[in-house]
């Protein structure tokens, strides 16, 4: 009889391909180092293909590798819908979320219906901050699970989602056409905010700050007004924005990733549960062309 693939062994080879190093992916699945590389040794001796090969300091997929990969995201994905279906009506207590308001209005109604259904009996504690601050919540285990945006130099997170990060203004005025630009951004610990300003110093722009909130509707409010330009992911567009692009002469930006932390030490079946049904509803690198990027 053909041996089965060890599911353990996919996540572990799902986190290296996310992070690219085996010490970030032990992290993740809180396994040593050496634990990783002999599951990734074993994996590699199952398909009889090598799946790894070394960039410097990281690990990149081969051709095999990214076949995998593709492969093994829908077998745990599969795998945890399975576990969910069958443990559902024995799940009670309660689960800490977190969630940056960016993220709040567009998926937590989703979410949230989904797991009330599947979880009836479980009550769904909700924090709405920035990822930075829920990072420290998840480091004093004020939280459970909490997801996050472009956080990975201070966390390993299980990046699910990959989005568009747009220059954004209001389509009723021409703020964009200020000399000097204003802008509407994040506090000075947000990754956007830096991005914005790295990208308009590149191009010699001129711009000044004119409104700072962590409050992702104030930020909305100033675009909106047409007192401001911002930054937003893709899915914080709102009615009466305009995307700028290189023809308004604003530069292309980097891709947003957005990843689920969870807190090592307040593991729970509730936790897990809640994991699945985040992944399931906000996934977008579920094909090999996405997880390749």
């Amino acid at each position: 009889m053909t041996a089965l693939i060890d599911i353990d062994q996919l996540r572990t080879f799902i986190a290296i391909s996310e992070t690219g190093s085996f010490t970030r992916a032990a992290e993740m699945v809180n396994k040593t180092q050496s634990a990783v590389s002999m599951q990734m040794k074993r994996l590699e001796e199952r398909i009889e293909r090598p799946i790894f090969v070394r960039d410097g300091r990281a690990s990149k997929l081969t051709e095999d590798g990214m076949r995998l990969l593709d492969y093994a995201r829908r077998i745990v994905k599969l795998n945890m819908e399975t576990i969910a279906a069958f443990s559902a009506k024995e799940l009670f207590g309660r689960v800490r979320l977190g969630v940056p308001d960016d993220y709040a209005d567009r998926y937590l109604p989703e979410i949230m219906a989904r797991f009330s259904r599947a979880y009836p009996g479980v009550e769904l504690s909700v924090i709405c901050e920035p990822s930075v601050d829920l990072l420290e919540r998840i480091d004093s285990s004020e939280l459970d699970l909490a997801i996050v945006t472009n956080c990975e130099a201070r966390r390993v997170a299980e990046t699910f989602r990959r989005e568009r990060l747009l220059w954004v203004t209001s389509n009723r005025h021409a703020t964009h056409t200020e000399d000097p630009l204003p802008l509407a951004l994040g506090r000075p610990s947000c990754a956007w905010r830096r991005t914005a300003i790295d990208e308009m110093e590149k191009i010699n722009k001129p711009h000044r700050i004119l409104y700072t909130s962590s409050n992702a509707g104030a930020v909305a409010a100033a675009v909106l007004a047409g007192l401001a330009v911002s930054v937003l992911a893709e899915s914080g567009l709102r009615p009466g924005m305009r995307v700028l692009t290189a023809a308004d002469g604003f530069p292309e930006l980097p891709s947003c990733r957005i990843g689920l932390v969870r807190n090592p030490r307040e593991s729970s079946p509730l936790a897990d549960a809640l994991a699945e049904h985040i992944i399931s509803s906000l996934d977008n690198l579920s094909d090999a062309s996405q997880a390749a990027e």
